[in-house]
């Protein structure tokens, strides 16, 4: 009679447990219906037209004005050079400033991607200041810049474009 009883209880607590992993929220049981969630076509959208026009920008060229002079430059492919074509894409036009009788500066108007390291520049050499300022140097200097191009002038060449006084430079991308 003690084995029935043990028996009976354990049965009972087993059913007992059994039972406490089901949830129902009403007293009426109503079958299942699987759930989906349709994926946002929004996001793969808007990803590819970001995609389709950073392509269409790395496949254009930037080019460079030191006032009305067209100026050959070998720009580097980097993530400063890529933040400044989307900058260029309705043409960028920059002050600049006399600096140190070696440099002109001028502000973008906004931050760009850097990698700032300290490297020794030379005449012609473009490069990013402090992630916000175009340097183009007629001398040398060493400080931490990123390196953006090279102007392919001679040292007397762009000190008569950029030696004598502030200029305005044109960026376009074509």
């Amino acid at each position: 009679m003690k084995r029935f009883i043990i028996l009976i209880t354990t049965l009972v607590l087993i059913c007992t447990l059994a039972s406490c992993g089901r949830s129902t929220s009403s007293s009426t049981t109503e079958p299942s219906q699987p759930t989906t969630q349709e994926p946002s076509t929004t996001t793969g959208d808007n990803t590819t037209t970001q995609h389709s026009e950073d392509d269409e920008l790395m496949n254009k060229t930037l080019f460079l004005k030191i006032g009305d002079t067209q100026v050959d430059v070998y720009w580097l492919d980097n993530a400063s050079v890529t933040a400044l074509k989307k900058l260029a894409k309705d043409g960028l036009t920059i002050e600049m400033h006399m600096y140190g009788g070696f440099e002109q500066v001028g502000s973008l108007g906004t931050s760009i991607a850097s990698a700032d390291a300290r490297i020794s520049t030379s005449p012609g050499d473009i490069v990013l200041y402090s992630s916000n300022q175009i340097v183009i140097f007629y001398d040398s200097n060493t400080w931490a810049y990123t390196k953006l191009g090279h102007i392919n002038l001679s040292k007397s060449e762009l000190t008569n474009l950029l030696g004598d006084g502030d200029v305005t430079i044109t960026i376009t991308l074509n």
